[in-house]
């Protein structure tokens, strides 16, 4: 399996650069981990990193577009004008077998960063697999508090409406206890099997139907 960072380029689409294919065994699923908050390290990319490592250890390799890359100008679906942080994160989500979707609970509701990268994902309707289609999609919410839950709702209904096949298994990680080991590993055994068991429900989802695609 291949962890892919952030900062590899390779093979490009839609004439972005970045997305890191080239390493990769076409045989093995891809699976892209999105979201995060405007800190680097913050509690939401730190479980989304963890559900990564789940699906890493099912055998796919993975990517993760974090704080940094959707940092994006406000969606704008009258204009085509994309910068390159949109063309990476556009071929990101075309090439990917699953994604992992990770946000914190802003006000009842998904981050303005996270959405307005999935807003982005409109871009992709006219594809051969329009927006999220076929494709399983895990999903990860952190608060500080019990309103992660409501909101993991409404991520689940965000990927419904993009054609995505929510896991059985998502996660609603509350912040307000000790989660994180100083390392930034997560801490509670409780925690860490679910995170584990969401990224291994999008590579097997993934695997499964690569195999029947073949």
């Amino acid at each position: 399996m291949t962890t892919i960072g952030t900062g590899t380029s390779a093979a490009t689409r839609r004439g972005a650069a970045g997305v890191a294919d080239s390493p990769r065994d076409p045989r093995r699923p891809f699976v892209l981990g999105l979201g995060g908050t405007h800190r680097s390290g913050s509690s939401t990319e730190r479980a989304l990193r963890a559900s990564l490592d789940g699906a890493a250890r099912t055998g796919a390799d993975t990517l993760l577009l974090g704080a940094e890359e959707l940092r994006l100008p406000l969606f704008d679906p009258t204009s085509s004008e994309r910068t390159p942080a949109a063309r990476r994160l556009l071929a990101a989500v075309a090439a990917a077998d699953g994604l992992i979707l990770g946000s914190p609970a802003y006000h009842g509701g998904v981050s303005g960063l996270v959405k307005n990268a999935l807003d982005y994902i409109e871009d992709l309707r006219d594809d051969a697999r329009p927006y999220l289609d076929g494709r399983a999609v895990g999903c990860v919410v952190t608060a500080g508090g019990s309103q992660a839950a409501p909101v993991l709702t409404g991520l689940r209904s965000i990927v419904h409406a993009l054609r995505g096949w929510p896991t059985p298994l998502g996660v609603a990680v509350n912040t307000s206890g000790p989660v994180f080991g100083p390392d930034g590993s997560v801490a509670d055994p409780k925690t860490a099997a679910q995170l584990e068991a969401v990224g291994r429900q999008v590579a097997e989802f993934a695997a499964q139907r690569r195999g029947a695609a073949v």
